[in-house]
């Protein structure tokens, strides 16, 4: 019993000194830009500068959006729809969306692992043992690649959270990573669609889709429970299914 409670209190501690080691670097760099590189970053303070900024520096815009695009996912509280409206104002639809994909996919690889290394005591500092169990619970559940799909197709859900959480999980990498890229696809391509048609001038086609996709959000984030537990008369259904196969 005391052998049990000095291996928990070592774990917690080492979570600790991983937290830190973490911090000093997540730290470093922005109070690196911030000192010593002031004018790089107030380029980036508004919607309209990030705008401009990508497309006069299209070759450069391209490596330091898709860089922004993944720090947003590492750093879970920085919303992304702001850098995506500036994909697609700057790089039109199909090329927003494709750098938008790929740095969402790295971000989330980096996240995962992340979460990895530092281990389940660290994530439980960082968001609270309640939450990170919970959806933990979930992704070991059998029906957790329905539920991964649900999560990321419903708008104004803390998506990037859950990519901690997997990384503690049993779930594997490459399905996570499928299956969070294409439920994410509908509200990522909705936002590079609108800063592609504002680029030109399509305002009236602009107001129609936020319309849309602020109904949606809100019909989706209301029945997010309803949504989940279809998984559940889903995944029953192909249990039975399976089970008069095998008979």
């Amino acid at each position: 019993m005391q052998k049990d409670k000095r291996k928990k209190q070592f774990q917690f501690f080492f979570s600790i000194v991983k937290l830190t080691l973490l911090l000093v670097i997540a730290l470093g760099i922005p109070l690196i830009l911030y000192f010593w590189f002031p004018d790089f970053l107030n380029r980036f303070k508004t919607q309209e500068e990030i705008n401009a900024f990508l497309s006069q520096y299209h070759t450069a815009g391209i490596f330091i959006y898709i860089g922004f695009q993944m720090i947003q996912i590492i750093i879970c509280i920085i919303p992304g729809q702001m850098l995506q409206f500036a994909a697609g104002y700057a790089y039109y639809f199909w090329i927003g969306f494709f750098l938008s994909i790929i740095g969402i996919g790295l971000g989330t690889v980096i996240t995962f692992y992340l979460a990895r290394i530092l281990g389940k005591n660290a994530m439980h500092v960082l968001f609270g043992e309640k939450k990170i169990n919970h959806f933990i619970e979930m992704l070991n559940s059998k029906r957790a690649y329905m539920i991964i799909f649900i999560l990321y197709v419903i708008p104004g859900f803390p998506k990037d959270l859950i990519t901690y959480a997997a990384g503690v999980s049993e779930i594997k990498l490459k399905p996570y990573l499928v299956l969070s890229l294409v439920g994410r696809t509908p509200a990522l391509m909705a936002t590079i669609m609108i800063g592609a048609m504002t680029r030109t001038g399509s305002y009236t086609n602009v107001i129609l889709l936020c319309v849309a996709v602020v109904f949606l959000s809100v019909v989706c984030f209301v029945h997010r429970k309803k949504f989940i537990g279809i998984t559940d008369v889903i995944y029953n259904r192909l249990i039975q299914s399976r089970k008069r196969s095998y008979r």
